[in-house]
This record gives C-alpha cells, structure tokens and sequence, in this order.
C-alpha cells in the first residue's frame, strides 16, 4: 500500500498559521477548510513558537542546532578513529621494543 500521507510545505504551513490569526475563524474551522488533519494547525503553531524562523526547515535541510550536533558527531567520530589508530600504534611500538 502506497504512503497516502500528505506532506506541506513551510509557506503553506506559514498561510495557514496566519489565516488563523487574522480570519477570526475557530482553528477546526481553518484546518476544514484547508482539508487538514484535526490538531494539526496547532501542532505547527507549537512548532512556530518552540523554534521561530528556523520552524519548518524543509526535507533535507536541518536547523542551526541540527546541523551543529551533525558536525560535532563527525568530529567525534573522526577523533574516536585517530584515538584507535594511536593505541593500535602504541602496541606495534611496544611489541618492536619489547
């Protein structure tokens, strides 16, 4: 069975969030009229005020923070590699002089 989940996009969601503010309409009446899902307008709204201008950064695209725990993973992994390689070379060293 094919993924019949809808995906919108940030401008949409933004639209949305700001006819809500501005129409004077009930949130289930907005989220009829745009055919969304029950609760997901203010799940968005939630979104909007936990992370403001970086609230729907897109498929593909990551947040300031995501992408600064990405790089520091890498750089972890990276560090974790040279560390093993040291050992490994302290070893070698030992077995020559040993």
């Amino acid at each position: 069975m094919a993924n019949t989940r809808r995906r919108y996009g940030r401008e949409f969601k933004r639209e949305a969030i700001r006819l809500y503010k501005t129409s004077g309409k009930s949130m289930r009446q907005i989220e009829i009229d745009l055919g969304i899902t029950p609760g997901l307008l203010n799940k968005w709204r939630g979104q909007v005020r936990q992370n403001g201008q970086q609230a729907f950064p897109g498929t593909g695209h990551q947040t300031e923070m995501e992408a600064e725990l990405r790089r520091l993973k890498r750089e972890n992994d990276i560090l974790r590699q040279e560390r093993d390689i040291l050992k490994k070379a302290i070893q070698v060293f030992a077995r020559i002089e040993g």
